[in-house]
């Protein structure tokens, strides 16, 4: 974790740099990871991505290493004593809606065989490269994840607007939003 290289964001919280250098853009396959970054980016509303990161591990064990296998069986019981948990973000609509998800999670797995091969259809199977310059060409949503939240929803998703929808394809590697500058950029490019 090299702090001297050439990154999308400014940044000296170890967090952050770890999980850009990583992780933020590769492509996701794993379902498991899929409903993991499904739900921290619906956690991600209205907070900021660093108070995510700072309660993944929390949030990792109160849902089961997210499992949507596991989460879809919890119960109300369950979810106050998540709510009870100060290392989680404690809100109730966001916790209901991890349940919830989980359940709709599992049934689109039943129904397709992976939740994989249903949210990457949104780009038709392979990363979109954009190739920005600079952070202010990045948009906060686009025609997929408008298509992508609507499809959701009407699945029955609950945290899933456009906004969180393009954060979550951004974070699984759907697009390839690491600035051109950046070391990433060829790395991800090349993976996809």
């Amino acid at each position: 974790m090299e702090s001297n290289r050439n990154r999308c964001w400014s940044t000296r919280n170890p967090l952050y740099i770890r999980y850009h250098d990583e992780e933020w853009g590769v492509p996701v396959h794993d379902d498991q990871k899929l409903f993991e970054m499904l739900i921290l980016e619906g956690f991600q509303a209205g907070l900021t991505w660093e108070l995510v990161l700072k309660r993944r591990e929390a949030l990792k064990k109160a849902f089961a290493d997210f499992s949507p296998k596991v989460v879809a069986e919890y119960t109300e019981k369950d979810a106050e004593n998540i709510l009870k948990d100060p290392g989680v973000i404690r809100n109730r609509a966001k916790v209901n809606a991890t349940i919830n998800n989980a359940r709709i999670f599992l049934r689109i797995q039943r129904e397709l065989g992976s939740f994989d091969k249903f949210i990457w259809r949104f780009v038709n199977g392979k990363p979109i490269d954009h190739g920005f310059q600079l952070m202010s060409e990045m948009p906060a949503q686009t025609e997929e994840s408008r298509d992508m939240s609507k499809e959701l929803r009407k699945q029955g998703f609950k945290f899933v607007g456009p906004t969180i929808c393009y954060a979550f394809m951004q974070a699984v590697g759907m697009v390839n939003d690491h600035l051109t500058s950046c070391f990433r950029y060829s790395q991800i490019k090349k993976a996809g």
